[in-house]
């Protein structure tokens, strides 16, 4: 079992297509034990999510949970932009789009799990870096989360 009593939020690594300057997040992944007695498929991811910024429209190949802690943001779901406040939970079956964004004056604070350690994405909106625009859309990508807490 392992107890995590504070999160370390940090800035996202930059990225043309997801650009959020002044979001943080806090990844949590049960760390390897060589007893094999740890939690090896869910993944948290702890966001504050700036106000007037993006998660672009996108979709995994793993089932996802998000969870709204605090603030007001628009969720994409079902094909449409829908409110979500405090409390909403938002389960994401695999290869379902879904994106947020932050229309109101103060951050966001949600929370993510994902079903894997090992979660495929495909953007299929971006949120572009000053001078990237016109940029195509990137390839579908393999996020490893235990190399990345490493």
């Amino acid at each position: 079992m392992t107890i995590i009593s504070e999160l370390e939020y940090v800035p996202f690594p930059p990225d043309p297509h997801n650009y959020k300057p002044e979001s943080r997040h806090s990844l949590v992944i049960d760390p390897v034990r060589p007893d094999g007695a740890y939690v090896k498929d869910l993944v948290l991811n702890f966001e504050r999510l700036a106000a007037g910024e993006i998660i672009p429209v996108h979709v995994h190949t793993n089932e996802e949970v998000l969870i709204i802690d605090d603030g007001e943001a628009e969720a994409f779901y079902d094909g449409e932009w829908q409110p979500v406040g405090p409390g909403a939970v938002i389960m994401v079956p695999p290869g379902v789009a879904h994106g947020f964004r932050n229309r109101s004056g103060g951050s966001v604070r949600l929370h993510a799990v994902f079903a894997g350690h090992i979660v495929g994405t495909q953007l299929l909106e971006r949120s572009p870096a000053a001078g990237t625009e016109d940029d195509p859309l990137p390839a579908s990508s393999l996020i490893d989360f235990r190399k990345l807490s490493s």
